[in-house]
């Protein structure tokens, strides 16, 4: 092992668990070796978490991102081995259903596998019994079943990926622990060990449950919880034989009880979810002195002795599980529990991972809270995007720097991630908000909305209007569309009233959670012109819908710029990685600074609403004086706003901005105002589904950085004649071959209601996903189910019958022109 300290790396990672041994590997293959992973333990089997995983892959999430790190983690594992011994045991997977909720979720489970290209089969309880003849059938609907998932060896898998990396020059150094940081204007100069320091370019922190007190000697927040998680090894089980094999049958989960299952040898090891949370305090985690052979082999001596990573086993909290364990499979009623632990490891406010640059000191990454099952892929994904500036799997969910402040707080991180642990094996809807702490973001107009009967749901924190039961009396002249059974879950028939009064009407959206900063200085439009797509140098008053790019040409995210002054803009953002985007590129002449708390918005939408704000303001706000995507600063009564002519709904009307102050106000104003023409306040629900009816993506849900401007039918939004921006020359490569894919608009023909990441086939008889839906809902100013899907070019052409699969059935599909509504776009330009 590597001895030399006081000395230089161009990367140094901290932990030799999984992920800073997969980081290591990965670097290394793409030819960067002055690399130095240091580890306050032994090598391999360092006393963390990788340590005493039991290494269950279940590859199938509702993730993208997720199944993607999954599936080349099953990749990279099944073809590496240490000294002939496998690292991973391809047994496959199978997920049981013991109530109806479970075996639906299944079938929306096996088309997610399909959507991203993982291939499963539903069994009946009879083939669940074949394969786990342990398996009680008559427990069970029935299971999921993955052939290639498997148990991973995460000390085994450590190891090789570091026999290789360290072949290729990579350093390792064991039992050295980092005691500090050299730091300055904002960068990470030199690690300090108790053994040396070391100058390093860029730190990687992949410490694990130690992560968070070594990003504090950094000046950094590391937004992670330590959990304590019950796993038991039992005595010999009937059926099961101590053979030469460690593991033959597939791994096995009641997600109803929140229960897991593995053979070893003639025996069961089997993990919970369904006790208490336990948080453990990073005060807690000492070092380990002498870690033991984790569960490579039957734990009956004692392997996980002497792990820091690992608490005493609380029997109390296993007792229900294990009597739930023995309804599944009977055979457990004459074993016991031979051994058992608490084992910890980190859990976050959202259930994704932490990785990559972090928002306080620029070279300083983070690759921490990453599960067995993901840790080859983020090994992968954080070397790519360490070496060529973009990972090829897109992270925007995992980037570390998506969180808000607030989410950084001890409270925040402790409470969320609690909620994230007892919901590991629950059935989530895609709506489904968290339930604390709450309210924390409220906009100005949170006490009007509670009086007219708002129903929230929460993003980032804020509390957001889905629907208004005060309009509960205009369903009664209509008939809209019920979804069914999931797909009305968070549904109200008022969403759809709110919808066809707003085409009919006016109303009044809350667009306070949306953020927005402000940029700028001498050097804003320079900065910005960098940055982004479209023409940004054009005069004050003027309002742009252009793009982020990345590095390879695609697309970071989209933005709506305005241009308020010579050198002052109004930037609308998908959040906070956009900002993060903007201040790592600004220099002294320019300021990126988040107005988003400190003002609120107004979305004045419908045929009436240059009524309403003429009735309100001296300034002329008809179409001659006020054109589309124009900006003005006018005065709503004694309000002062930033007025921008624009439309996420495809109707007449303006964003109205204002400071939080004087948002209480403009809404009585406008309220007020609008009554003579039946103005209403309209929830997210009907907003969503109008942006969908007018074809208008959203990033994140319908595009993110593996498209092209040009496949997501944005290249309007594109000028490469404007000059040098980030992506540009990647894109203009791209130019230089057909596009492969395109995102389309199906109606969904026999009204089904979708949810999104759906399957999307040819015919009846296609086993072949030809691609996946994103955003979907019901268009009720037209009569359809729509869905946005993202389909190979030669099956994009208008008219093209497809089927999307949804809970196991087929439905009929037809591509349709993009945009359906108002494809002229008449109604917002008048």
């Amino acid at each position: 092992m590597a001895s030399v300290l006081d000395s230089s790396a161009r990367i140094v990672i901290i932990g030799a668990g999984i992920v800073g041994c997969s980081t290591a590997y990965h670097l290394a293959q793409r030819g960067v070796t002055d690399v130095l992973v240091v580890e306050q333990g032994p090598l391999f089997a360092t006393g963390g978490s990788s340590s005493h995983a039991p290494g269950l892959v279940f590859q199938t999430s509702g993730s993208q991102t997720m199944t993607q790190l999954a599936r080349y983690t099953v990749e990279r594992f099944t073809a590496a081995s240490v000294d002939g011994r496998p690292c991973f045991h391809q047994v496959g997977g199978i997920e049981v259903a013991t109530s109806q909720a479970r075996w639906d979720e299944l079938h929306r489970k096996h088309g997610l596998a399909t959507a991203w290209g993982v291939d499963g089969t539903l069994l009946t309880p009879g083939e669940v019994h074949e394969r786990i003849p342990q398996v009680d059938p008559s427990r069970i609907y029935g299971g999921f079943h993955v052939p290639t998932d498997g148990i991973a060896k995460p000390v085994r898998a450590a190891e090789s990926m570091a026999r290789e990396a360290q072949r290729l020059g990579v350093r390792f150094l064991e039992y050295t622990a980092v005691t500090g940081f050299d730091t300055a204007a904002g960068r990470v100069n030199a690690v300090h060990t108790d053994r040396g320091t070391v100058e390093a370019e860029r730190v990687l922190c992949c410490a694990g449950i130690w992560g968070p007190r070594i990003g504090e000697m950094a000046g950094v927040s590391i937004p992670v919880q330590p959990v304590a998680h019950q796993y038991a090894v039992t005595e010999p089980v009937e059926g099961l034989v101590a053979g030469a094999e460690e593991v033959e049958q597939p791994i096995l989960r009641q997600q109803d009880s929140s229960l897991y299952f593995r053979q070893i040898h003639d025996r069961y090891g089997i993990g919970s979810y369904q006790h208490r949370v336990i948080p453990v305090a990073c005060e807690e985690l000492a070092p380990t002195e002498a870690a033991g052979d984790g569960v490579e082999a039957p734990p009956e001596g004692g392997g996980w002795k002497g792990m820091s990573s690992v608490h005493p086993f609380t029997p109390d909290d296993f007792a229900k599980p294990f009597a739930e364990a023995r309804e599944l499979i009977p055979a457990l009623r004459r074993s016991e529990v031979a051994e058992g632990m608490n084992g910890i490891f980190l859990f976050t406010a959202d259930g994704a991972p932490v990785l990559g640059p972090t928002r306080e000191v620029d070279n300083f990454w983070v690759a921490e809270a990453v599960w067995i099952t993901h840790s080859a892929g983020v090994g992968l994904a954080v070397a790519e995007w360490m070496t060529e500036g973009e990972p090829s799997i897109d992270l925007r969910s995992a980037d570390v720097r998506r969180f808000e402040n607030f989410a950084h707080s001890e409270s925040y991180v402790s409470e969320r991630s609690a909620q994230t642990f007892r919901e590991v094996y629950d059935i989530i809807h895609p709506q489904q908000p968290p339930e604390h702490p709450r309210p924390l973001r409220t906009s100005p107009f949170y006490p009007r909305q509670q009086e007219l009967g708002a129903v929230f749901l929460e993003a980032s924190g804020w509390e957001r209007p889905h629907w208004f039961e005060s309009n509960a009396p205009l369903v009664a002249d209509r008939e809209p569309a019920t979804p069914g059974q999931w797909a009305r879950r968070y549904w109200s028939p008022i969403i759809a009233a709110e919808h066809q009064v707003t085409r009919e009407r006016v109303a009044m959206y809350d667009m306070t959670s949306l953020c927005r900063a402000e940029v700028s200085g001498p050097g804003a439009l320079e900065l910005l012109q960098r940055l982004t797509t479209n023409q940004l140098d054009r005069a004050p008053g003027y309002v742009t819908y252009t793009l982020m790019l990345d590095h390879r040409g695609g697309i970071r995210s989209d933005v709506t710029v305005a241009r308020l002054s010579e050198n002052t803009f109004q930037v609308g953002c998908n959040g906070q990685r956009d900002i993060a985007w903007m201040l790592d590129h600004a220099d002294e002449s320019t300021t990126v600074r988040d107005i988003t708390g400190g003002t609120c918005c107004i979305g004045l939408w419908g045929p009436y609403a240059r009524a309403v704000l003429q009735s309100l303001t001296e300034s002329d706000v008809s179409h001659e004086q006020f054109r589309f995507f124009r900006a003005k600063r006018l005065f709503v009564r004694e309000v002062p706003v930033t007025a921008l002519r624009l439309s996420y709904v495809g109707e007449l009307g303006w964003e109205l901005y204002t400071t939080a102050d004087f948002g209480l106000r403009l809404w009585e104003l406008l309220a007020d105002a609008g009554a003579e023409y039946g103005v209403i306040a309209g929830g997210r629900g009907a907003f969503s589904n109008m942006r969908l009816e007018k074809g208008y993506r959203a990033w994140g849900g319908d595009m993110w950085s593996v498209h092209t401007p040009d496949e997501a039918g944005l290249a309007f939004a594109v000028k490469p004649d404007k000059g040098q921006f980030i992506g540009r020359d990647a894109l203009l490569r791209h130019r230089e071959s057909p596009v492969r894919r395109k995102l389309c608009c199906l109606s969904i023909d026999d009204g089904t209601v979708v949810m999104g990441s759906e399957p999307v086939f040819v015919g009846s008889q296609d086993r072949r996903a030809r691609g996946f839906t994103t955003s979907t809902g019901y268009g009720h100013s037209l009569g359809l189910s729509l869905a946005y899907a993202w389909l190979p070019s030669e099956l994009s052409e208008a008219g093209t019958s497809l089927e999307v699969a949804y809970f196991g059935e087929r439905h009929p599909a037809t591509v349709m022109s993009d945009p359906v509504f108002d494809p002229e776009m008449k109604r917002m330009r008048c």
